[in-house]
């Protein structure tokens, strides 16, 4: 998250690129990162910079004591610079193949060593045509509102956890404020594609007494490696905006 000096335009700037995929700064709920990053920008970014505008509205319309309650422990920017680094030292290494052992480009002009070359090569192929093709799965952020603020939350999610389909598996969750002491919950969940958002909304909103409505805040391809930490991480729940 290398924002620069937040004060400047050139900060804003990279703040607003920052948050071009992001909801939050760090992870997919409100957390106290951006209470740091926001008392750092001093300002209302201009409407040009309208990730981070959206964002700043976002994180403004809290007052103090709500902003403290946020997640998280209060770090330095310094601190979220540095998570920002690991992150994406950590995603180039995973984008390393285990089976590039040999340099397909070699420039050897030795014809037994091309030949033994070239049958790794068909080797390589026919063993990775051999492999089972991986299950295309979706990673889901789901927003639950319920009807007010007088409904058990607990029990609302309680009653979501319940559903239970052949190809979904349910993550980390999480309340988010919204207005007038209603929250809504924040809940990720992976599906198969044999699995349909429209039945899974279907099922959720069966439950008419404590759900008024349920909308998908956030849909995307999710590798098998990736899997585990979808599900697992708060981040990624907070990320999506509430609407």
């Amino acid at each position: 998250m290398n924002f620069g000096d937040l004060q400047s335009d050139d900060g804003l700037v990279l703040l607003n690129n920052f948050l071009a995929d992001k909801s939050y700064i760090e992870g997919y709920c409100p957390s106290q990162g951006d209470v740091v990053v926001f008392e750092a920008v001093k300002k209302v970014p201009s409407a040009d910079l309208e990730n981070a505008l959206r964002w700043y509205n976002h994180i403004s319309s809290f007052d103090d004591a709500e902003r403290q309650k946020f997640q998280g422990q209060r770090q330095s920017l310094e601190y979220y610079k540095r998570q920002d680094n690991q992150e994406k030292h950590e995603s180039k290494l995973s984008s390393v193949n285990p089976d590039d052992d040999f340099d397909l480009f070699s420039n050897n002009d030795n014809e037994e060593e091309s030949e033994i070359r070239k049958q790794r090569v068909k080797a390589h192929i026919e063993e990775n045509a051999k492999k089972p093709a991986p299950i295309a799965k979706s990673g889901i952020i789901l927003d639950v509102k319920p009807w007010d603020d007088e409904t058990n939350m607990e029990e609302l999610e309680k009653n979501v956890r319940s559903i239970e389909l052949d190809g979904l598996i349910w993550g980390t969750s999480c309340f988010v404020p919204i207005a007038y002491g209603i929250r809504i919950l924040k809940i990720a969940c992976v599906i198969e594609n044999k699995v349909s958002t429209d039945l899974l909304e279907e099922r959720i909103t069966e439950f008419e007494d404590l759900i008024q409505s349920v909308d998908i805040a956030l849909f995307r391809n999710t590798p098998q490696n990736e899997e585990k930490s979808f599900l697992q991480h708060l981040s990624v729940v907070e990320s999506a905006d509430v609407s």
